[in-house]
């Protein structure tokens, strides 16, 4: 099993638009509403000029060239944020998907800390914290409230953060 990150663009707009419209993902994404295909392909712009913008961003992510769903990092204003939505069919990948991205994280893109949102309809502390996440406690975005995590590079090098992968 080979996971490769690319860009956004690089994805077929249909698979991301099923990925954005998958009624299992939908329940755990408040901020997201039901998109049309030319919303999908506004949408997949937009996050890919955030590589522009930033120096880094969201990625289309593959397991043996299959589309399996999209994650990466986005700017907040906190620092860098770090999601993945993925395929149902793939949600137990996400554990080696996430070490690898904030691999990239620490090494290549050199964040001093991660950050990450979650709805409260994932009670996901347990989880967050196998790779490292810290609880720092409930947040409101945009209306919306969230559980909000902390990883810092010293905390990632602690729990045996790794070499920097090979980029795909």
């Amino acid at each position: 099993m080979r996971i490769r990150f690319s860009r956004l663009p690089e994805a077929p707009v249909a698979d991301v638009f099923r990925l954005i419209n998958e009624p299992r993902n939908a329940r755990h994404m408040p901020l997201f509403s039901r998109f049309t295909r030319d919303e999908a392909r506004d949408w997949i712009a937009g996050k890919d000029g955030q590589w522009t913008e930033n120096g880094y961003g969201p990625w289309a992510v593959f397991i043996d060239d299959e589309l399996v769903g999209w994650g990466g990092f986005q700017r907040e204003e906190n620092g860098a944020d770090y999601g993945l939505v993925l395929f149902p069919e793939f949600w137990g990948h996400g554990l080696e998907i996430t070490r690898l991205a904030l691999s990239r994280g620490f090494t290549e893109f050199d964040f001093e800390e991660i950050h990450a949102l979650l709805p409260l309809s994932r009670n996901a502390d347990r989880a967050m914290g196998r790779v490292g996440f810290e609880s720092q406690g409930v947040i409101d975005y945009d209306g919306i409230p969230f559980r909000q995590y902390r990883l810092s590079r010293d905390r990632w090098k602690q729990r045996g953060g790794g070499e920097v992968p090979t980029p795909s």
